[in-house]
């Protein structure tokens, strides 16, 4: 039995991008075509097989210490995004200034999708999805030296709309247009999902 289920829900790559140099700037370069290898995207500063944890798995282990990357990729809900703008104050917010990867139309609730979902190109490339990305206040600095004054609103309009991680499960190319079909895992959610969410 297959414990994938190749899903009704098709999206469309609306944008491609990758951070050079996280430590010169955190903003993404734009793309048509993102080649995608098991270490990641080629040219991609959050790529590699592995990475030193930071602050979203302090409760596992401490900081900087070396752990299988899962974060290879940060892709985004076009939806999401542009009402992340609305609530901001603005017209649009180009991905770019977010350290994007990949943004996505056409799948809905995007930043809630299942963690070990798929998200499958026409061409075969298949990025896994590990979990919901978190808002953080990095985006406020390129945000605010493109819209003065918006830079603090980024991170409360985000909430829930950060879209998620996700690694390469198969290699491949990625073009802008494409489109990309959603699977999920052939599972119910734990019953004691609530219990274990639940404040010691």
């Amino acid at each position: 039995m297959a414990a994938l289920i190749p899903t009704p829900f098709f999206g469309t790559i609306t944008w491609l991008g990758i951070v050079a140099d996280r430590e010169a700037q955190l903003e993404s370069q734009s793309l048509t075509r993102l080649e995608a290898l098991f270490s990641g995207p080629v040219g991609e500063a959050h790529g590699g097989l592995t990475r030193p944890s930071c602050s979203r798995v302090l409760g596992q282990y401490p900081r900087n210490t070396e752990i299988r990357n899962t974060r290879q990729l940060a892709v985004l809900s076009q939806e999401e995004l542009d009402r992340t703008a609305a609530d901001m104050g603005l017209d649009a917010l180009d991905p770019a200034l977010l350290g994007t990867t990949m943004v996505i139309a056409g799948i809905p609730d995007f930043s809630h999708l299942p963690p070990s979902s798929r998200l499958q190109g026409e061409g075969g490339a298949t990025l896994v999805v590990d979990m919901q990305n978190r808002p953080c206040t990095l985006p406020a600095r390129p945000i605010e030296n493109r819209h003065a004054g918006f830079g603090v609103r980024f991170k409360p309009a985000a909430q829930n709309r950060r879209g998620v991680t996700a690694w390469v499960e198969r290699e491949g190319i990625f073009l802008l247009g494409e489109k990309i079909r959603l699977h999920v895992p052939d599972q119910r959610a734990w019953d004691y999902l609530g219990d274990a969410r639940a404040p010691d």
